[in-house]
C-alpha cells in the first residue's frame, strides 16, 4: 500500500490544490455576489451555472481523452479553469458571471475524469479501493479547508482570485510532469431514467434529493452567512465544518450500511438532516458555537446521503448494469444540483435567508419519508447479495465509479465461502 500511494503521491498533491482553488471559489463567488448587490434569486441563478457546466463536461470529457490524451485534456482544461476564475472580478455582470460558471463547471468536471483516469491507471486490485477512500478524503478536506482561505483577503478585491488561479496553475504541474498513460475509458451503456427509477426508485430519489440539497447548501450558504450579517472569519468556518464533518462520519456511516438495511441508514441519515437544518436555523440567534456544531454535524449526516443511495442501487443490481447505472446517478445528482441553487434563491428572496435551511430541512425529510414507504414496498436485500459501500463524490466521473464498483465486487468474492476454503 505504501509503495501504491508513493507511486501517486503527485497525484494526490494535485488533487488537493485543486479542490482547495475550487472550494475557495464556489464561497468567494457567494459572498462577492452579494457585495454586487445581485440579490439571492440571481445569484442562484449564476451558481447553477456550474452543476449544468458538470453534466456537460462528464458528458464530453472522456471523448476528449480518447481523441487527444489526458495530459494534453487537463492542461487544457487547468488553464481554462485558471483564465475563467480571473474574469469574474473584471466583469461583474450577470450574464457574463452565468457563462464563466458553465465554462469552470464543464472544465473542473473534466479535470476530475482525467485525474481518476490517472488514479486508476496507477492502482492494482489490491489497493484500488485504499486509494479511492484516500483520494475522497482528500477531496473533501481540501474543499472544506479552501473555505478559510477566504480570510486572506478582502473578497471584495482581487487578490482571493488571483490565488484561486494559482492554486488551479499549480494543480497542473505534478500530472503534467507524470509518465504514467490514462486508460482507455469505456462510455457505460446507456441506461433509461424510467429504468434506472423501477430498479431502485430509493436510490433515484435519494441522489436527486442529495443534489437539491447540496447544490443549494454550498451554492448559497456563503450567500446566507452575508445576509446574516457574519464576519469573513465566520462564513469560512461555517461552510468548512460540513465537509469535515463528512470525514469523521463517512466510515461509521459506511460500516453501519453494510451491516443493517441499507434504506433504514438512509433514513436515519436523512431525517436526522432535516432535524440539524432546523436547529441551524434556530441556534443561529443563541451561539455561534451552536450553530457550529449544527453545522458540521448537518454535513456529517447530509453529505453521504448521495453514497449511501448510489449504494443501495447497486444492491438492486448485476454486475453488468452496475456502472451504467452509476453514471447515470451522477447526472440525476447534477439535475437536482441545478435546480438546488434556482429554487432556493427564490425562496431567500421572498422569505429570509433563514428559507435555506427549511429548504434543506424538507428536502431531507422528503428522502426520509421516502425511505420508510420503500421499506413498505419491498424486503431488504440480503447482506450476502449486497455491494459495499463505498464513499464516492457526487461528482465523479465514471472511471471513479467504475473503480468502486470494481473494488466492491473484488471484496464480496474474497468473502464468499468458496474463496475462503481456497
Amino acid at each position: 500500500m505504501l509503495a501504491a500511494f508513493r507511486s501517486v503521491w503527485a497525484l494526490l498533491f494535485g488533487i488537493a490544490l485543486l479542490m482547495l482553488g475550487n472550494g475557495l471559489q464556489g464561497s468567494l463567488l457567494g459572498l462577492r455576489a452579494n457585495l454586487e448587490g445581485f440579490g439571492t434569486g440571481v445569484t442562484g441563478f449564476v451558481m447553477s451555472a456550474y452543476y449544468l457546466g458538470i453534466l456537460f463536461g462528464a458528458a464530453a470529457t472522456p471523448k476528449l481523452v480518447l481523441r487527444v490524451g489526458h495530459i494534453r485534456v487537463f492542461a487544457a482544461l487547468a488553464s481554462i479553469a485558471s483564465t475563467s476564475v480571473l474574469l469574474h472580478a473584471v466583469f461583474l455582470t450577470v450574464p457574463v458571471w452565468f457563462g464563466i460558471r458553465l465554462v469552470t463547471g464543464f472544465c473542473f468536471s473534466g479535470l476530475y475524469v482525467v485525474s481518476e483516469s490517472w488514479l486508476n491507471q496507477s492502482s492494482t486490485n489490491e489497493t484500488r479501493g485504499k486509494l479511492l477512500s484516500i483520494y475522497m478524503i482528500i477531496s473533501f478536506s481540501s474543499l472544506g479547508f479552501g473555505q478559510l482561505l477566504l480570510n486572506l483577503a478582502d473578497p471584495g478585491g482581487y487578490p482571493l482570485f488571483i490565488l484561486i488561479s494559482v492554486l488551479v496553475s499549480l494543480a497542473l504541474v505534478p500530472i503534467s510532469l507524470t509518465r504514467t498513460f490514462a486508460p482507455q475509458i469505456d462510455t457505460p451503456q446507456p441506461i433509461g431514467l424510467g429504468e434506472l427509477y423501477r430498479l431502485s426508485p430509493l436510490g433515484f430519489v435519494g441522489c436527486l434529493g442529495s443534489g437539491v440539497a447540496q447544490g443549494a447548501f454550498f451554492s448559497m450558504g456563503a450567500v446566507y452567512g452575508g445576509l446574516m450579517g457574519f464576519s469573513i472569519v465566520q462564513i469560512s468556518l461555517l461552510m468548512s465544518l460540513p465537509l469535515l464533518g463528512l470525514v469523521i462520519f463517512q466510515f461509521p456511516t459506511g460500516a453501519l450500511s453494510d451491516k443493517f438495511d441499507r434504506r433504514i441508514i438512509l433514513c436515519i441519515a436523512s431525517f436526522a438532516s432535516a432535524f440539524f437544518a432546523i436547529a441551524s436555523k434556530l441556534t443561529v440567534d443563541y451561539s455561534f458555537f451552536a450553530l457550529c456544531v449544527s453545522f458540521a454535524i448537518f454535513g456529517g449526516f447530509s453529505l453521504p446521503v448521495y453514497s449511501l443511495s448510489l449504494a443501495h442501487t447497486n444492491d438492486a443490481l448485476t454486475s453488468d448494469q452496475m456502472l451504467a447505472a452509476s453514471s447515470k446517478l451522477v447526472f440525476v445528482f447534477g439535475l437536482g444540483s441545478v435546480l438546488g441553487p434556482l429554487s432556493v434563491g427564490m425562496l431567500m428572496d421572498i422569505l429570509g435567508p433563514s428559507a435555506l435551511f427549511v429548504y434543506l430541512s424538507v428536502v431531507f425529510a422528503f428522502i426520509g419519508s421516502f425511505s420508510i414507504y420503500r421499506m413498505t414496498q419491498r424486503v431488504t436485500v440480503p447482506l450476502e447479495d449486497r455491494c459495499e459501500f463505498v464513499l464516492v463524490a457526487p461528482r465523479a466521473s465514471p472511471v471513479a465509479t467504475l473503480a468502486a464498483v470494481e473494488f466492491a465486487d473484488e471484496t464480496a468474492e474474497a468473502l464468499t465461502p468458496e474463496a475462503k476454503v481456497t
